[in-house]
């Protein structure tokens, strides 16, 4: 028997190596393809759309929030790859009726790279994993540090807006871009209006393509309440998704920093 701790610290055993794995995160099942496990990936939701040829040839157990649990006992899982955030407490309780649920919490950088390295671990890719991780920490290490910080709003949200606050992921990896949130002192994600971000001295407002879909034609509402203020639409996956998808985050923000000097 194989003991493993996941990232609330709770006991996760395991017989073995798992030969068949479900996912109920997307940036994790990104991270399971990159890792190799083609094979032993049985169950993705519907938001995991990386990489996209497994929609096809894996089974669909319904979305992360409202996970279909007679699919996944169909599966007989030997392992089940969670998130804290993304999954429904009262539907993980269900699922460590079928199999051993490894759940992750991930609110920084360091938490992400732990998060790379122990599901490499639990699933037989020590090696790949710590490669991956190391890469993405040298990238991050690359980024050169900004003289001063951009007062940023990130929005996630429409009607009503909601922005991520300080103790979320998306907040760190502003921060490691010369980013400053200006909804720092605030937790998870706050509902606000448009007249804080003036009243804050918004200088950046950043609008992710998710879980809300930020459109071109949302610029100028935001243009229209702050006129002196950049808005810019970002790839969500870009600043939340904490698996090998964050390899792609770092040539992203080398990019935006030329981009930034053109602005400031």
């Amino acid at each position: 028997m194989l003991i493993y701790k996941d990232q609330l610290n709770r006991e996760v055993r395991l017989p073995g190596i798992p030969q068949r794995i479900v996912s109920v995160v997307p940036s994790q099942t990104e991270l399971l393809y990159s890792l190799g496990l083609d094979e032993e990936v049985k169950g993705i939701t519907k938001f995991c759309v990386h990489p996209p040829q497994w929609r096809g040839s894996k089974t669909i157990i319904g979305g992360t929030k409202n996970i279909h649990i007679e699919k996944v006992k169909a599966l007989k899982p030997d392992v089940i790859i969670a998130n804290k955030e993304e999954n429904v407490k009262e539907q993980v309780t269900e699922l460590e009726q079928l199999a051993p649920v490894w759940v992750s919490d991930v609110n920084n950088l360091p938490g992400a790279l732990q998060m790379i390295r122990s599901i490499g671990e639990i699933t037989g890719k020590t090696e790949t994993a710590s490669a991956l991780a190391n890469s993405i920490q040298k990238g991050f290490e690359e980024l050169t540090p900004h003289n001063r910080p951009i007062r940023t709003c990130y929005l996630i949200w429409r009607q009503p807006y909601m922005t991520a606050g300080g103790d979320t992921f998306i907040s760190d990896i502003l921060q490691r871009n010369g980013l400053l949130n200006i909804f720092n002192s605030q937790t998870r994600y706050p509902v606000i209006e448009l007249h804080q971000l003036r009243r804050l001295d918004c200088e950046l407002v950043l609008l992710s393509s998710e879980p809300y879909p930020f459109k071109e034609k949302h610029i100028a509402e935001i243009k229209a309440a702050l006129p002196n203020a950049k808005v810019m639409l970002v790839d969500g996956e870009i600043f939340s998704w904490y698996g090998s998808r964050l390899l792609h985050a770092v040539g992203w923000f080398k990019g935006f920093r030329s981009y930034r000097k053109q602005l400031y």
